[in-house]
This record gives structure tokens, sequence and C-alpha cells, in this order.
């Protein structure tokens, strides 16, 4: 399998965008054939001494997680991305670095992502969060369901709330941040820290002299101290895609911009797709309620954008929750992988569908598409008077929003 593509993510903060709001985007490239499912976990409690099994190993669990929406390859335990119901958004990205990742199992990137919102109700507490996992049990292990060899990654995130985000990008157990607060930002596959860092391990730079890729007499620069390579011009093209919007970025705008294939931000390759997308809008102003719009389905330029809000008795959605095979689960049993078995969840079902149409007939194809972006559309609008209105949002309006999108997109489907 050849090297994974970017995976971008974005985040626009105030002047680019309009009346406060925070703007969050990611794109999941993973393998093509990859499900990706959708999924809820209330907020809980937690006995003393009690573990939680992440995908890999067993860690110390904490008295007490949030709830949380994560949009995850469904034979993981943790996620690509997702959001907590403090307004807190977490996306998760392979890094390429000098360094070589551990194939020794640890905490997985995409586990980290969930750990963070389960356990930080900012985005600076995310942060935390991870470190300290990094620090305490390290990274390593398959990022893919892949019998045949393993694939193993440096991890980089992007961490977002209202009031700001951070990268972090890792080395195994070190690690460096930078804080932003207004403008733009788009990460992918390659270092993206340079000089500006907020946070770091305090033993980053000691290590990298250690390792003899810097001298202490001279400048640091994350991103030169630890790239494989000079060349990022791979981040430059997502950048571009964004930068270039005229005016106000808005959640349509973010939706478009993660389905642009020509600048290579929508993957659609051989080996790669972009397997599932998610935007969330967060507004400034705490009284309002944050919207998240997930796909749940590959290719966003042929998946619909489905809104979801954080409310105590959300409707949970089987129709985007794929098979459970319990302890009979191949990635359980070592040695893992040895069979691959068939986690199509409902919808995924569907626009399997919607793909063959496209391709074996423009004409209805073209139709189906504008049919499913009115849809789109009707969504989008419903959610952007939510975000406008003067009056409290009741919870009990909202509390099966995401299970009646959901179901609307599978009849129209079928």
């Amino acid at each position: 399998m050849a090297l994974p593509p970017p995976s971008y993510c974005f985040v626009a903060f105030p002047p680019r965008t309009k009346e406060g709001l925070v703007i969050f985007g990611k794109n999941s490239a993973r393998p093509r054939d990859e499900v990706q499912e959708i999924v809820y976990f209330a907020a809980a409690t937690h006995d003393p001494g009690c573990k939680v099994e992440c995908t890999y190993i067993e860690i110390d669990q904490v008295p007490q997680t949030h709830a949380v929406a994560l949009s995850r390859p469904s034979w993981l335990w943790g996620a690509e991305m997702g959001a907590n119901e403090h307004g807190v958004c977490i996306a998760n990205k392979a890094v390429i670095t000098k360094e070589a990742a551990s194939d020794t199992e640890a905490l997985l990137g995409m586990d980290l992502v969930r750990l963070g919102l389960e356990r930080g109700a900012t985005a600076k507490e995310a942060l935390d969060v991870i470190v300290s996992l990094l620090e305490e049990y390290g990274q390593g292990g398959n990022y893919y369901e892949d019998a045949s060899s393993c694939h193993a990654f440096q991890s980089a995130y992007l961490i977002v709330d209202r009031k700001e985000a951070w990268v972090l990008e890792t080395i195994g157990k070190y690690w460096a941040a930078e804080k932003i607060t207004e403008g733009t930002k788009c990460i992918c596959n390659q270092l993206s820290l340079t000089t500006k860092i907020d946070a770091e391990h305090p033993e980053l730079r000691s290590y990298a002299e250690k390792q003899g890729w810097w001298m202490a007499d001279t400048e640091f620069n994350f991103a030169h101290v630890f790239s494989q390579v000079d060349n990022h011009s791979d981040c430059c093209l997502g950048k571009e895609s964004l930068e270039k919007q005229d005016g106000d970025i808005t959640v349509e705008i973010m939706i478009d911009v993660l389905r642009d294939k020509a600048n290579g931000v929508c993957v659609d390759s051989e080996y790669f797709l972009t397997t599932a997308s998610m935007v969330s809008v967060l507004p400034q102003n705490p009284s309002s309620p944050c919207i998240h719009y997930v796909t749940g389905t590959p290719d966003p330029s042929r998946s619909i954008f489905k809104p979801f809000i954080f409310v105590d008795d959300v409707k949970l959605v089987p129709k985007v929750q794929s098979p459970v095979f319990g302890s009979d689960d191949p990635v359980k049993n070592v040695p893992r992988f040895l069979k691959k078995p068939d986690r199509r969840h409902e919808l995924y079902r569907a626009h399997e569908w919607i793909r063959s149409v496209i391709e074996s007939d423009q004409d209805k194809g073209q139709k189906l598409r504008t049919t499913m972006m009115d849809l789109e559309k009707q969504g989008l609008e419903a959610m952007e008077n939510i975000l406008t209105s003067s009056e409290v949002l009741d919870p009990s309006e909202v509390e099966d929003l995401f299970y009646d999108c959901v179901d609307t997109e599978i009849k129209f489907l079928k």
C-alpha cells in the first residue's frame, strides 16, 4: 500500500468568519474499502480503579467522561474526528517524520482523539490529556485493518473550541503545540509547526540535539528538525483552497473546500478515498448551540452533510453504526486482522447504490446529486435559523435531528 495522502484539517476564526463563529472542517483519507461509522456515547461516571479498553491496550479510566459524537473507522475504539458536549472538536492525521513510528501496540492517534474529547472540556484541557497519555502509555500500532503489513505513523491533531485552537504535533512521546485564535489554519500529513511554539515537551529540544538533528546554538524550527523531507507543498494546496475564498468563510464554503478534488483536498485514488467528512460550527457566544455536520459515508462530493446537536436525550442512530462482532472480531484476536468482516452499515450500503448510478448513468447521477444537495441545503438553512434565533433552543426539538436526517436520506436513496 502506498503512503497515505493528506487528511486535511481546517479551522477558521474571525475575522475570516462571520458573526463570531469558529468553523472546523476535516476530511478523513483512509483505505478505499474502509467503513466509517457515526457513534454517540453519553456522559458517564466510572468506578474507581476501573479500566478502559482502547484499540490495542487497556488503560486507567477517569471518574467522569463527557458525551461525545465520533466519526470513526468501524474497527477502531478511537476516532478520526469528533466533538464533545462542551464544544471541543478534535481531528487526527498521520504525519511522516524522520523518526520511524513504533509498530509496538500502544495508543493509536485515533484513540487519543476520543480520549481527549471524553476527558477535556476545553481545547487546552484536551491537549493536556493527550500529551499526558502519550507520556504514560506511548503511541504505536497498525493504523489500518491490514494483516499483510504494519502501517505505523506519528500523529498530529487539530484541537478546537469556541475560543481557540491548538495544533499538536508528536514524535513518539515528544511534542510541540501552537495556539491559534484568529484567521485560518490548514494542516495535513506534513509537519506544519515551525518557530512559533506555544507549548512543548520539556525534553523536546534536548532529544532533537541528542539525535543529531538540531544544534543548540541555531534557531529551533520544529518542521525542519523533525521532517523527513523539506517539501511541505502538499499542505499549501489545502491552505490555498480555503484562503482563496472571497468574503466570510461559512459552513457552505467549508463544505465546498472539503469537496475540492481538483486540489486534492477530497482524495479519490487507487488505494485511498475520503471515507468520511465533518464540519462544525462553534459560536463564540456560549448561549448558542454548537452544530456538527457529518457524512458517515465516503466522498463528500456524493455525500450529504447531516447536522447533529448535543442534547441530553439525543436519539441513537443504528443505521450509521456498523455491525458489532464482540470477542469474535478479528481486531481482538492475536494475530490480528486474519479476516476482514463486512462492516458496512445501512447508510453505507445505500451510498454504494449512489456510486453505481453516478458511474453508470451520467444524467441520472446528476439528477440524483442535485436532489441530494437540495436535501443538504434544507438542513443547512434550518440550522442557520437556529444559530440566528434570539430564542433559547428547546432540546426536545433537536433530540431526533440526526436520526431524522439519516432516515430521510436512506428513504430517499431507496
